[in-house]
């Protein structure tokens, strides 16, 4: 991950120790002639970090992919990292050679949010990572256990939606980006730990919080022997978020284990009360007896899988509404579509989604221009290996540029660059990582475990809200005026939040 360090103060220092350190230039061994990926030249100490300063990490190295090729090698500090921005390229990384680039590097950020890799996310590939794939995905996302939380969802967007009727009928401002968060957090908390949001803890301030240092640029992550030293504050920000977040999850799991208690074990509906019935229990999966999920690694799953879920649905319905608002007749073409199948009469079930066809289209044409981790997750390889005739070495970080992807001429036509749901009209490109030229969830062994589960929550949200109302800006503004700049971390949001006017399109209201 390369968050933005556009206004990063600490680049003086930086600049202070190359000046000091010029001399390790020719400091580094006998020389090794194996071919690698080109790139530009590195500094030392900083490698070519000085490179991504000024704009957003994914536009930088897209710019620079356009010299140096769709396999790029660069020095980020002490970390050396390959940049792939092309489908072709994407495609021998995640599935020619899927087993080499199937584990995850060590940042600093998430390291405690994981308890030192013991949570999902960022797990080294291996027996533990399987087994806990195994089991987020057979209790809380799978397609089965998706459909069985139908009923949740519905619940919680006819709440939303409700709420809003008011708001529409006194004409008010609504920050949707709120409104969808607050949907969002709620969806997630009841499928995870079985309750809505809940006063006695501030468990979203703390999510937010552990993203928001999680999206800064870590100079530990890059030149590690600087991290004694905690020059930016980063790693005690970072200790007392963790301990705030685990005292949350102790206090929640406690609780569950006390209701467990309570009722004999029975009635496991919510995904803690599942994770804790596994715990401490033998499987012939693992490699050794170390790897059986503790209390800890609970805790870490718990963390991975409400970070996971509520931060990229957000995401993924803001850039949609936000280009929908930006699109006057893509929107009434998806109000048509929602008229014919739905009717005026109800609300949107869970079920038309299927008959939706230009709804898939518009959701898809938003995580072509906006997948919500344009880099995805980093991955790293576990051995020496030679991809296309570059040797690449152990250790190194894979990034895969899937922003740049989704933007390629090449792939998408003169036209990349614009919104257009129908480009996706007579195809069979999908969201699974069959298609390389479409990733916005990954592919291969590493391909996001929750995208069933997310992008069923997303369409449901975006078709309900489209449905139930129409849209307008505030204060007069015209669709082009609508700020679309992006905010770089662990993903890309919105930088601004998203406002809008509702006015109720339905012929009856909101019931349940």
């Amino acid at each position: 991950m390369i968050p933005s360090i556009s206004a990063f103060p600490a680049i003086l220092f930086l600049i202070f120790i190359f000046v000091l350190s010029t001399s390790m230039l020719f400091a580094k061994g006998q020389r090794d002639d194996r071919k690698r990926p080109p790139g530009p030249m590195s500094l030392p100490i900083i490698g070519n970090l000085h490179m991504l300063l000024g704009e957003l990490p994914h536009r930088s190295l897209q710019s620079l992919a356009q010299k140096y090729g769709p396999i790029m090698s660069l020095k980020l500090g002490q970390v050396p990292a390959i940049v792939v921005s092309s489908a072709e390229a994407a495609e021998l990384f995640l599935k020619t050679h899927d087993t080499v680039f199937a584990s995850r590097p060590k940042i600093q950020a998430v390291d405690p949010l994981s308890r030192g890799t013991r949570g999902l996310a960022f797990a080294e590939y291996g027996s533990y990572w399987r087994h806990v794939r195994k089991v987020c995905t057979l209790h809380l996302l799978s397609a089965s256990r998706v459909k069985m939380l139908a009923p949740l969802r519905s619940e919680e967007v006819g709440l939303m939606v409700k709420s809003l009727e008011s708001v529409a009928a006194a004409r008010e401002v609504v920050n949707l980006s709120e409104v969808v968060g607050d949907l969002i957090e709620n969806i997630i908390n009841r499928m995870i730990l079985g309750c809505a949001k809940d006063d006695r803890f501030n468990l979203k301030g703390l999510v937010e919080e552990a993203l928001s240092l999680a999206g800064q640029f870590n100079l530990v992550d890059y030149v590690p022997w600087l991290g004694i030293l905690d020059l930016q504050g980063l790693t005690r920000k970072l200790k007392r978020n963790i301990m705030a977040l685990d005292d949350v999850l102790e206090k929640i799991v406690r609780e569950h284990e006390q209701a467990r208690r309570e009722q004999n074990g029975q009635n496991h509906v919510d995904f803690v009360h599942i994770m804790l019935s596994l715990i401490h229990q033998p499987t012939d999966l693992y490699d050794d007896q170390n790897s059986v999920i503790d209390r800890d690694h609970l805790k870490a799953i718990l963390a991975d899988m409400i970070f996971a879920a509520t931060d990229t649905s957000v995401i993924v319905v803001d850039w949609a509404l936000s280009e929908l608002l930006r699109h006057p007749r893509v929107i009434k073409n998806l109000q048509s579509e929602l008229q014919n199948v739905v009717g005026m009469n109800r609300m949107v079930d869970e079920a038309d989604l299927a008959e939706l066809s230009y709804l898939d289209m518009v959701i898809k044409e938003t995580l072509r221009l906006h997948p919500p981790a344009p880099l995805l997750v980093p991955r790293e390889s576990m051995k020496d290996v030679t991809v296309n005739g570059y040797y690449i070495r152990k250790r190194s970080r894979i990034m895969i540029n899937a922003w740049a992807i989704g933007r390629d001429p090449k792939l998408w036509s003169d036209d990349a660059y614009m919104f257009y749901p129908e480009r996706f009209i007579d195809n069979n490109i999908d969201i699974h990582g069959h298609n390389y030229q479409f990733l916005p969830f990954g592919s291969g062994r590493r391909r996001c475990p929750g995208l069933q589960m997310g992008i069923t929550t997303v369409k449901l949200v975006v078709a309900q809200l489209v449905h139930c109302f129409s849209w307008e800006l505030p204060c007069g503004m015209c669709p082009s005026d609508l700020d679309m700049n992006e905010k770089f971390g662990l993903t890309v949001p919105r930088m601004k939040h998203l406002h809008a006017v509702p006015t109720y399109r339905l012929a009856t209201g909101y019931s349940n």
